[in-house]
């Protein structure tokens, strides 16, 4: 593959439309889950929550929307945790208690620094866990699939939900500028085109309805995906943000499968 370059995405036009920063506040939550704090470089950490489920269990290492922060998954974590799964959500730079002010180039390196401390923060926290599973939603599946193209096998599986292919598609529908022309595919996240080189079991979740992040983009992930061992489910009726008020049991029983090979 050729080199990549983020540069364009760090444009200060860009990310004031890539990312919606928010802090966490004291109580919110309501204390369920437990904090996590991680460095990713000299001058940085990133909060995030943890979210167990039975000793042993499965973990799933989450990177979460634009508009969202790991607190916001204290609801949600509980169905995880449902279905024998541990749930890990990591803010962003300048996200809930992380450090710092989001950048597309930052939020690939701090994903890959998340992976690789991730025997430390299940140590620190007494996490038994089992295997280890990686996912991204809508703007983290970028995060997602950088993680699962620096671990390969050493994870089971990828899944993205509501994940886009297309970068500068989808920085043109959230209001930023056209970047068509201005420089190839490839400088941009390029979801797709990593994923041709990534072979873990991989299973991409979409709603139809998505008019974030159309369909088309979940389905050329799931073109795109090298690995053999692949599945797509789409939600019908859901857009970007509902699947789990549309579908839920399609959904969580679509990533148990995913779990369980």
């Amino acid at each position: 593959m050729a080199d990549r370059s983020l540069n364009i995405l760090d444009r200060e036009d860009i990310c004031s439309v890539l990312f919606h920063p928010r802090p966490e506040f004291a109580g919110f939550g309501g204390g369920r889950g437990q904090s996590v704090s991680v460095p990713v470089a000299p001058d940085c950490r990133l909060g995030g929550r943890l979210y167990p489920a039975d000793p042993g269990a499965p973990v799933v290492l989450y990177f979460h929307g634009n508009g969202e922060i790991a607190a916001d998954y204290t609801d949600i974590a509980m169905l995880y945790a449902g279905i024998g799964l541990t749930l890990l959500v990591v803010d962003f730079r300048g996200y809930g208690r992380s450090d710092g002010s989001p950048s597309a180039s930052t939020m690939i390196t701090d994903a890959v620094a998340t992976y690789e401390a991730m025997p430390e923060i299940l140590d620190a926290s007494g996490t038994e866990a089992g295997g280890l599973y990686v996912m991204g939603r809508s703007l983290g599946s970028a995060a997602a699939v950088a993680v699962a193209r620096r671990a390969g096998a050493e994870i089971g599986g990828l899944i993205l939900e509501s994940g886009f292919s297309d970068t500068f598609g989808l920085v043109a529908r959230i209001g930023g500028p056209s970047l068509e022309g201005v420089t190839e595919q490839r400088d941009g996240f390029d979801n797709a085109g990593i994923l041709e080189t990534v072979s873990v079991p991989t299973l991409v979740i979409h709603g139809r309805e998505d008019r974030i992040i159309p369909v088309d983009d979940g389905r050329e992930l799931y073109r795109r995906a090298a690995t053999l061992n692949k599945r797509i489910v789409e939600i019908p009726r859901a857009g970007h943000n509902d699947l789990l008020m549309v579908d839920p049991r399609t959904y969580f029983q679509a990533i148990r499968e995913l779990v369980d090979g």
